[in-house]
């Protein structure tokens, strides 16, 4: 009897984090599908909601646009992951170091993460900016003729959008990585001083091995929010020029609220989602296995 009331106190205690887990992640992501199998376009209400089944993932997969706000997406993920892991870890083992102010500094490094996205954005839009912009100032001084439209470029607009989310958020892979450095006994480290270890031997013998499951950690949670990246993109190029910039997340926004497809955005929504998960699930079955080994 005894028992049986500690497990329904249990159940009672842990219902109110289902019913909110539910309640703000499963039901949306279900609504969403549910949208998806639907032909519904805003401000056209003679048309009603028509049940379509599977029609608008077909039409996705036939659609140019969304497969190269697709590709786009990848390289983003890809390539901002990718420099983002590597920067974070070089921040995190140049703070972990002793020395006057450290604390100070490892405040200062956190700011680029602190701001919010969409004022870090209209930052380097301005920095990008053709007319006034500080990247043209430093490469071609008061010559204003000289100066190019960086955001107006395909190539160039891409690798604006890169740079400003590395600047951002390496900061926060770093401090991952930095918790994963602390603990590391120092005991270890001296022993391998002792024994004669360079700081190459040390970082790829010692300190890499056992800041492998921090690194995953940070590969994890920074690939899942590069690949629903949103506000950059919005703020800075609004997908353009010529869609190089263009993103799913955006793609599905503008079906939405531009064209008032409200059953083919949300299939872009679902694919974001459904891709994401897959992501997610390699990460921790492939990467992650090796990683914690």
């Amino acid at each position: 009897m005894r028992l049986d009331r500690e497990r329904i106190f249990a159940y009672s205690l842990l219902l109110p984090c289902f019913a909110f887990v539910f309640l703000f992640a499963f039901f949306p992501i279900a609504y969403s599908f549910y949208l998806s199998l639907h032909r519904i376009v805003i401000g056209l209400p003679a048309l009603g909601e028509r049940f379509v089944g599977l029609e608008n993932y077909l039409a996705l997969l036939h659609d140019r646009v969304a497969m190269k706000a697709l590709l786009n997406t990848l390289v983003f993920v890809a390539v901002s992951t990718a420099l983002e892991i590597t920067f974070g870890t070089v921040l995190a083992l140049v703070v972990h170091q002793r020395f006057r102010a450290r604390g100070l500094v490892r405040a200062a490094i956190l700011v680029p993460w602190a701001i919010p996205t969409v004022v870090s954005s209209q930052m380097w839009r301005f920095i990008f900016n053709d007319k006034y912009g500080l990247v043209n100032l430093l490469l071609y001084g008061p010559d204003v003729s000289s100066y190019r439209a960086w955001l107006a470029d395909p190539f160039w607009a891409f690798v604006a959008i890169i740079v400003a989310d590395v600047w951002k958020t390496s900061s926060f892979a770093g401090l991952l990585v930095l918790a994963g450095l602390q603990t590391i006994p120092d005991e270890v480290r001296e022993a391998a001083l002792i024994d004669g270890a360079g700081r190459w031997q040390r970082f790829w013998r010692i300190t890499f091995p056992m800041i492998r499951p921090a690194i995953l950690v940070a590969i994890l949670f920074r690939t899942m929010d590069a690949f629903r990246v949103f506000d950059l993109v919005f703020v800075m190029t609004q997908g353009g020029p010529a869609d190089a910039t263009n993103v799913l997340q955006f793609y599905g926004y503008k079906k939405i609220f531009a064209e008032g497809l409200m059953g083919y955005g949300s299939a872009v929504s679902v694919l974001v989602f459904g891709v994401s998960f897959i992501m997610a699930m390699a990460y921790i079955r492939v990467l992650g296995r090796r990683l914690f080994q």
